[in-house]
């Protein structure tokens, strides 16, 4: 077995000058994760966690479904094997995930967050890194305020509903001791799908209640969203998030809308083309109302989800059995931003397709839409969910930089429910820089490390900062 640590200074960082590009111009900076699903409360009540099960294995569907490819038993993932119990099988598995990023990802978390990279994670050496992040565990500063310092952070934007209270994060805001920016980020899916009417007529009770009026007709439904957009920009909200299966802009009238909003606030099933109308017609107005709130909107699609129905109904959604779908979607997003941009309200968009086969469909399309007075004002999101490992991270960055500009992007998030996830912004880091340094020394690239190291840092973090607004 080899001395030398997996997660060293070289890590991913093939030439000198990816090294010092990382080393002088990414490692230190700030972090905005301007995409995550951390709970609010949870930092909040300052979380602390007995073991690393709790802080690793939980809620992680990544590592859930690798563990399922492997044989183990669901008891030792999701059931009621004890936490130590849930450990050795992760640790015992852990060889057989070579290749994988959550091979990766589970030994740059030891290395940087517990200082464990004199060895790899196996069930020879459970034991061991088990009381060694026992002990880490227990110290003052391995808390979710903690971790998230240790990491650089400046700033999170979590994902909430638009009938959330919002109130653990006006907790955060009115809490001077923590200076970390936690803020909401508006999350509307369940208002804008009607497909599960008793679902829908559910969270639009919730509306009512969060709103604090009666919904009972379209008219009233819009007031009702409105109110709650301009409560979450009062309490600092700068991005929206629509997670959608796929891209509609089917035509539909406010009339439309409205008649079958009502036939489906009286409980009729509506068809599967008003389905599409409603939602199309939501989707513009949502938008809408982000731009006249400046913010940037976020599209995230091509998600085919809860495919195991058996396991769904056993465990629930963001388990571990969702996968990429394959819907087009040129014309409907040339439609959608043409209705806004025709409007003059089409806000700073950032488009993620989980279907990487997307990328330069995206690159293009978004190139269309493009203006003033910001820069990268349509964005070609991160490698998100299956592609945020490296081959996602640079087919992406390949694409963005071959048919837009690498300059303008405003770089990697988490998209996690781990505070201990921050690694994956050092992932993303060191792979930019290396597909950087390298070509510096291929000779396609200046070896100019100030104009090359401008570039990686705004990516990193400064675009970001000016982008965002936050």
């Amino acid at each position: 077995m080899s001395n030398k640590p997996l997660i060293n200074d070289r890590f991913l960082l093939a030439t000198e000058s990816a090294q010092k590009l990382y080393r002088d111009y990414a490692r230190d900076m700030p972090i905005i994760d301007y995409h995550c699903h951390l709970q609010p409360q949870e930092i909040a009540e300052d979380q602390r966690w007995e073991n690393i099960t709790q802080a690793w294995l939980g809620g992680d569907h990544y590592k859930w479904r690798l563990m399922r490819a492997l044989g183990i038993d669901e008891f030792y993932i999701t059931g009621d094997a004890t936490d130590r119990e849930k450990f050795d099988k992760f640790a015992k598995a852990m060889p057989r995930m070579l290749r994988n990023p959550i091979y990766h990802w589970s030994h740059m978390e030891l290395a940087r967050f517990f200082g464990i990279d004199d060895l790899l994670l196996s069930e020879d050496t459970a034991d061991e890194v088990w009381e060694r992040t026992a002990e880490a565990l227990r110290q003052p500063e391995f808390s979710a305020r903690g971790l998230m310092k240790k990491s650089l952070v400046e700033a999170v934007c979590t994902t909430d509903d638009p009938t959330d209270s919002l109130e653990w994060h006006s907790a955060l805001q009115n809490d001077n001791s923590f200076d970390i920016k936690v803020l909401p980020t508006w999350r509307p899916d369940k208002g804008l799908d009607t497909s599960d009417v008793k679902a829908w007529n559910s969270w639009v009770a919730k509306l009512e209640k969060a709103a604090d009026m009666d919904v009972d007709n379209f008219d009233s439904f819009m007031n009702a969203l409105q109110k709650r957009h301009n409560y979450f920009s009062s309490m600092g909200c700068r991005l929206s998030d629509y997670g959608l299966g796929a891209v509609f802009c089917d035509e539909c009238s406010e009339s439309e809308a409205s008649a079958i909003f009502d036939k489906v606030r009286d409980g009729a099933e509506p068809s599967t083309e008003e389905v599409r109308k409603i939602k199309s017609f939501m989707l513009i107005a949502c938008g809408k109302m982000d731009a006249e709130s400046d913010w940037t909107w976020q599209i995230h699609y091509n998600a085919l989800r809860n495919n195991n129905s058996r396991m769904f109904k056993m465990l629930g959604p963001d388990t571990g059995f969702d996968s990429m779908g394959d819907w087009l979607v040129a014309e409907p997003l040339s439609r959608l931003f043409d209705s806004l941009e025709s409007a003059d309200k089409l806000p700073r968009t950032i488009v993620y397709s989980l279907n990487p086969r997307d990328n330069e469909v995206l690159a293009t399309m978004l190139g269309n839409f493009q203006s003033g007075p910001t820069a990268g004002k349509m964005q070609l999101g991160s490698g998100w969910w299956f592609n945020d490992q490296i081959d996602g991270m640079k087919r992406q960055m390949e694409t963005l930089s071959q048919m837009g500009l690498l300059s303008t992007f405003v770089g990697m998030l988490t998209d996690s429910r781990s505070f201990l996830s921050y690694t994956r912004h050092e992932y993303f880091r060191r792979i930019l820089c290396d597909i950087l340094g390298t070509e510096m020394e291929q000779g396609l690239l200046p070896r100019d490390f100030e104009l090359v190291g401008e570039l990686v840092s705004g990516v990193c973090y400064n675009n970001a900062a000016e982008y965002f607004k936050l």
